[in-house]
């Protein structure tokens, strides 16, 4: 059974500032969930926090999995079955290869596993072609999808991406944007993504979650909430209205 996400009042406070309240949502499974809203609206926070990266200081996070959708730990186990990808790569001062292979081999897989899943990751965000290249040599574009690699090549079965293009030109976007699609078609996992890019939301998501202020104020599948959102700051927001 994969695993779901949901969270229950969740707040956050930084140096006496609030900056996430009362934030509740129940994520589903092999769906693609996009968090847009204005800076400062408390997006990224709210992923570390549901990625288990830091903690918050009211609410609860609870992972379900297992055969009978009990609550999970939150110990080394479950966090080996979620990944943040965030939005700065940090890559090694090696090949392509062995970026991508080094998570593997921290868990002690046989060189024989660790080839055939590299591999199969690479084809996917095409960088196959690139593998005993220095990862150093590559463009911003193909360092993004060596994260993505990274990330995948452990199985996970929740990515969580924060703004994963936010500074790359249109044509390594569009190629992101096909890799995260892949992604989902191919690996059956939940996405829980950023982004300031409204049309990026439009093109990708399954649900948007619009933020606000802290808090989870407007959600819905992706034509019913571009077509009509419930909130009005929603509105203003989806329609360049809201000044920020």
């Amino acid at each position: 059974m994969s695993l779901r996400l949901s969270v229950s009042n969740i707040n956050k406070n930084y140096n006496g500032k609030s900056v996430l309240r009362d934030c509740s949502f129940s994520f589903d499974k092999n769906e693609i969930y996009i968090l847009i809203g204005p800076n400062g609206s408390g997006k990224s926070t709210f992923l570390r926090i549901c990625a288990l990266l830091e903690e918050p200081d009211k609410g609860q996070v609870k992972f379900r999995g297992g055969a009978n959708g009990s609550i999970l730990k939150n110990d080394i186990a479950l966090k080996r079955r979620i990944t943040l990808l965030l939005p700065k790569i940090g890559v090694f001062n090696t090949t392509v290869f062995n970026n991508v292979a080094y998570g593997l081999n921290v868990r002690g897989m046989k060189s024989r596993e660790v080839e055939d899943k590299v591999y199969r990751t690479l084809e996917l965000v095409g960088l196959n072609d690139k593998r005993d290249q220095n990862a150093f040599s590559l463009s911003s574009g193909e360092a993004q999808r060596l994260g993505i690699a990274r990330a995948m090549v452990i199985e996970p079965e929740i990515l969580f991406l924060d703004e994963p293009t936010a500074s790359l030109d249109p044509h390594s976007t569009t190629i992101i944007e096909e890799t995260i699609n892949k992604l989902r078609k191919h690996n059956r996992l939940t996405i829980i993504m950023v982004t300031h890019n409204i049309f990026q939301a439009k093109r990708l998501a399954d649900h948007v979650l619009f933020m606000y202020d802290g808090g989870v104020v407007d959600h819905g599948p992706n034509r019913e909430f571009f077509e009509k959102p419930k909130d009005e700051r929603a509105y203003r927001f989806i329609t360049g209205q809201m000044v920020f």
